[in-house]
């Protein structure tokens, strides 16, 4: 095991899937030459070069929309947004193209792409760039929502979503880049639409996501040391699909 950031643990997971298949590219604002808004993609450009490294415009709806053509074409797209927000002029090419594609076309095409980036409450960032989209792509058919609050769920769901054959929507907590955590050594992968229990309770169940674990583990703590109340927390980490087991 290994002790890592948030952030580390999402640039593992794109450097190890980008070497392990070549269809695998990042496109978005500042992902290369700056290494990303938020650093995730430190260091890819000079491992993987300017052509599965792409900076672009700030056009949202633009590549957003390229990036579904890649993904139609045979190619395996990661979009990042500097920050969800962002994401809202991309919201035709998210919904109405990649989520809605693979039955428009009657099955016949499939979009395996991933759109990513930073969502919800944020320091000194202001209303722009502090809206929580989860719900709203939670109820779009067609679409997988991930959001994962520890590095080894952020390394692990992020895998499994450049490996995911339909659309996946990841949104990382804002706040939870510098959070550190144990990762396994090795291979590791996190199934979609899997919940995780972070803590053990018998007498409440509190569910939550994102960055919201980590406030909910402090809150469990609390109920059993002030009120004796054993709180269960229970980790979503996948939105669509939930996990109904």
């Amino acid at each position: 095991m290994a002790v890592i950031t948030y952030r580390d643990a999402l640039n593992r997971a794109l450097r190890e899937e980008m070497a392990r298949d070549d269809r695998v590219f990042l496109l978005g604002e500042e992902v290369g030459e700056y290494d990303g808004a938020y650093k995730v993609s430190k260091g890819l450009l000079d491992e993987f070069g300017e052509w599965r490294v792409r900076d672009t415009p700030i056009a949202e709806n633009g590549f957003a929309g390229l990036g579904v053509g890649a993904a139609m074409a045979g190619l395996r797209p990661i979009v990042e947004f500097m920050t969800w927000n962002f994401a809202l002029l991309a919201y035709d090419a998210i919904v109405n193209s990649a989520a809605k594609m693979y039955f428009m076309s009657g099955g016949q095409y499939n979009v395996p792409i991933v759109f990513r980036g930073p969502g919800g409450s944020a320091l000194q960032l202001s209303a722009q760039h502090s809206q929580v989209p989860d719900p709203w792509y939670a109820n779009i058919p067609g679409l997988k929502v991930c959001s994962p609050a520890t590095p080894a769920d952020a390394l692990g769901l992020l895998k499994s979503a450049i490996r995911d054959d339909d659309p996946v929507v990841f949104i990382e907590g804002e706040l939870l880049y510098n959070v550190k955590g144990e990762v396994p050594d090795g291979e590791h992968l996190v199934p979609i639409g899997v919940a995780d229990v972070k803590r053990e309770g018998a007498d409440v169940t509190i569910v939550t996501h994102g960055k919201m674990v980590h406030v909910a583990l402090q809150a469990a703590d609390r109920l059993a040391k002030e009120l004796e109340v054993e709180a269960e927390v229970l980790h979503l980490r996948s939105l669509r699909p939930l996990d109904t087991g």
